[in-house]
Order: structure tokens, then C-alpha cells, then sequence
């Protein structure tokens, strides 16, 4: 009998670690690349950085990569670059840069939208959640009876109608920061309502996880409601205002900057705040969110975290999420034209919703013409929000994995025709100059 010691057992472990570490590793390189090299060819193709890290993240999954596993010339490569082993890893890493990502959206959320803007943002925003939130449950209720991999109907048809509801507050924000126009009147109302846009789905997420997870028990339910409002309590009455001392106090003393020990208080806190909402059942990311935006209006803090860590949070986590989203992506699930016919119907549906809610009530509002199409042309715009979204009702088994397919779908079409539709919608109007101004429009005409 071969001696077993300590030493035999150590040896044996690192050996599986290193073998594990060097797969990992590998990815994180195929990753980064190839997000990188798509962000910049998007980029110049007149499309913001993100639309190309999306798509690169749907390149690497099994739609289009995995698709060379029977090539003889290229025998399984998507397995053997992204092997189930150190799948746990990715899960894991994913997660954590949702976290992250989730509390520099929070930081960055932009409250004094709400209270400068009128009444025309808030109808904008309203008519923009309740359109294609009925109409989500009515495709939802058209789609289950060919998706019934999932037996939670009601979940099914509530995470369908939050699904359409989203507009992607910082993607938008990018767009029209690139496009030079976010700082006109439309691009304003625009912004405005999709802040509210955001703050109303993510109360509709929250409640709609909350049910969900609580399995539509009604005090069960109403439990969670009840834990997560007073969660949201404890941090604008108690949190907010020791962070806002502590913040002050720090930036004073350390010269407007975060040095290492400042930086671990908020990693933890914010940790916290994601175990928090982690154990009351609507996912750590929501924790993550709340703590960025209690804190939104300090703007040093605010510089000064982006400073710290925004750019490896963007190089780093967030391609890993894409390409997460990617690998549970595989059009392989819609395999007969009636998937491929109800795919068409959720991103037709879910563009009438958003556009035609949105665009009606800013004509009703005193908007032109004009300005009501490309209001509703930018409240279309879904990205990452929508990402986060369809992934959440992916985890809770409630959303099965034809219909992620289609979401996904439908969030990168919709995110993809925002700006060559703005393109041609914005001549005429007060836009026009800044996209004059901009590298989008110089691109357009120098083609």
C-alpha cells in the first residue's frame, strides 16, 4: 500500500490547483481580449464600447464559438478554453463584479434629475414602465405554453413584464454623452426618465423577487417587502449619515483622496450591505445599489472612487459578466421557426411597449413630433440593466433558457439600434449640432 503523508497530499493539492489556476487564467486572457478588441471595432463602427463587450461575451458562448466543436479543424475548443471545472470560478467572479459594478451605478445615479425636471419626465417614465410591462405578461402568457421548462407560472409571466420594462440608465447616459447631446432639453427629459425608469424597476425586481422567493406565500411575501423597506429605512436614516461624516472627515484629512485602509471600510461596508440584502432573499446586487446611491451627492467620494478602481471594475468584471451572459446564451434553444417567430414577437413587443408608451406620452406632454420619436427611441435602449435582469430570472428558475435567449436577443438589438436610429431621427431638432459636433456623426459622413 502506497504511504500516504502530508507532504504527498499538500504536493497532490497544489498540482490540482495550478492545473485549475492555469485554465482560469487562460480565460481571463480569452476574455479580456476579446472585449477589448470588440469594444474598440464597435466603437469605430459608430456603436458605444458596450455593445461591443455584450456581443463579445455572446461570441464566446455557445451560439457562435461553441458551434466549431465538431469542426475538425478546431475540435472542441470552446470546451476546452471554457471548461465546466472552473465553471464556479467564473460564477463566483461574475457576481462579485455585478456587486461592484451595481454600487458604482448607484454612486453615479443622479438624483437632482428628479427634482429639476417636470411633470413631462415623470409621465415619460410611468408611460414607459406600464406599456411594455402589459404587454411583457400578455407575450409572456403567449410564450409559456412552448417554454413550459419552468412550472412557476406567475413568475414567469411578473419577470417577463420587468424584463420589457427596463431602460438602461448608464448605458443611455453613455450614448448621449458620446453623441454631445445630453445636456440639451430632450436629452435631459430623456435622462430624467430614465432615472425614474431605473428607481421604478428596480422596486419592481425587488417585489418581484421578493415574491418569488417567498414562493407567492402572501405573509412569506409581504415579509420580505417588509425587510427590504425597513433595509432601505436603516441605510437613508443611519448609514447614510455616519458614511457622510466619516466621508468628510476622511477627505479632509487624507487630502481628497482614498488611501488603502479608506478603501477596505468601503469595500466592507458595501459587502455587508450585499450579505444583507443576500440574506433577506433579493440578491446581494440589490445591497450594492442602495449603498451607491445613499451616497450619490458626494461628489469627491464619488471622484475619488472611480479613481480608485471604476476602470478595472469596466477591463476586468464586467467582461466576465458578458461573457457569463454568452455562455448561457445558445440560439440552438429556439430550434424551430415557431421559437424563432416568438423571439421576434418579444423584441417587437418589447420595442412597441418602450418607444410607443414612452414617445405618446411626450407628444401628450408638449414634446414635437420629432422630439417624442427620439425620446422614445433613447427609453428603448436596454444593455446591461437588462443583462442583469434576465439573469437574476435565470438563477431563480423562473425564466427558462430558450426565453433567456430571446432576452438577450432583445436586449442587444435594442441597445445596438439606439444610436443609428438616433442618427436619423435627431435631424431637424435641437439635437442635430451636438451630433454635428460629435465622433459618431463625423464617422457617419465621412463614410
Amino acid at each position: 500500500m502506497q504511504n500516504i503523508t502530508i507532504s504527498n497530499l499538500l504536493a497532490a493539492g497544489g498540482v490540482e490547483t495550478e492545473e485549475r489556476l492555469l485554465l482560469v487564467l487562460i480565460q481571463l486572457v480569452v476574455i479580456i481580449v476579446v472585449a477589448r478588441v470588440f469594444a474598440a471595432l464597435f466603437r469605430k463602427l459608430g456603436q458605444p464600447t458596450v455593445v461591443g463587450e455584450i456581443l463579445a461575451g455572446l461570441i464566446l458562448g455557445p451560439s457562435v464559438l461553441g458551434k466549431f466543436e465538431a469542426a475538425e479543424w478546431l475540435p472542441n475548443i470552446s470546451g476546452h478554453i471554457f471548461d465546466p471545472s472552473v465553471a464556479p470560478v467564473f460564477t463566483v467572479l461574475s457576481q462579485i463584479g455585478l456587486i461592484l459594478l451595481l454600487f458604482l451605478i448607484g454612486l453615479e445615479f443622479e438624483f437632482s434629475h428628479l427634482r429639476s425636471s417636470g411633470r413631462a419626465a415623470l409621465g415619460i417614465s410611468i408611460a414607459g414602465v406600464a406599456a411594455p410591462y402589459v404587454l411583457g405578461i400578455g407575450v409572456g402568457a403567449l410564450v409559456y405554453p412552448h417554454v413550459q421548462e419552468t412550472h412557476n407560472h406567475l413568475g414567469f409571466l411578473l419577470f417577463m413584464g420587468t424584463a420589457m420594462s427596463i431602460t438602461a440608465l448608464p448605458v443611455l447616459g453613455r450614448i448621449l454623452m458620446e453623441l454631445k447631446i445630453s445636456r440639451t432639453r430632450v436629452g435631459t427629459i430623456a435622462i430624467t426618465a430614465a432615472a425614474v425608469n431605473d428607481a421604478i424597476g428596480w422596486i419592481l425586481l425587488a417585489g418581484v423577487s421578493a415574491m418569488v422567493q417567498a414562493r407567492f406565500r402572501i405573509l412569506h411575501s409581504l415579509g420580505m417587502i417588509a425587510l427590504t423597506a425597513g433595509f432601505a429605512l436603516l441605510m437613508f436614516l443611519f448609514v447614510r449619515p455616519a458614511m457622510r461624516w466619516w466621508i468628510r472627515r476622511t477627505l479632509r484629512d487624507s487630502h481628497h483622496t482614498l488611501g488603502l485602509n479608506e478603501m477596505a471600510v468601503v469595500l466592507v461596508v458595501l459587502f455587508l450591505c450585499a450579505v444583507a440584502t443576500n440574506l433577506i432573499g433579493i440578491f446581494a446586487i440589490f445591497g450594492a445599489f442602495m449603498f451607491g446611491a445613499i451616497l450619490s451627492d458626494q461628489v469627491e467620494f464619488r471622484e475619488a472612487i472611480v479613481r480608485s478602481f471604476r476602470e478595472f471594475v469596466t477591463v476586468f468584471f464586467l467582461p466576465i459578466f458578458f461573457t457569463y451572459t454568452g455562455l448561457r446564451t445558445d440560439i440552438g434553444t429556439l430550434h424551430n421557426p415557431t421559437m424563432w417567430i416568438l423571439a421576434g414577437v418579444v423584441l417587437l413587443a418589447a420595442i412597441a411597449g418602450k418607444f410607443g408608451g414612452c414617445a405618446t406620452a411626450a407628444w401628450m406632454s408638449g414634446c414635437s413630433r420629432r422630439d417624442s420619436v427620439c425620446i422614445g427611441v433613447m427609453m428603448n435602449t436596454r444593455g446591461l440593466m437588462e443583462l442583469v435582469v434576465v439573469n437574476i430570472g435565470y438563477e431563480m428558475k423562473v425564466i427558462p433558457q430558450s426565453v433567456y435567449c430571446m432576452l438577450v436577443i432583445m436586449a442587444v438589438v435594442t441597445t445596438v439600434v439606439t444610436t443609428p436610429i438616433l442618427r436619423l431621427t435627431t435631424r431637424g431638432t435641437e439635437l442635430e449640432e451636438g451630433m454635428m459636433q460629435s465622433g459618431f456623426a463625423r464617422v457617419r459622413h465621412a463614410t
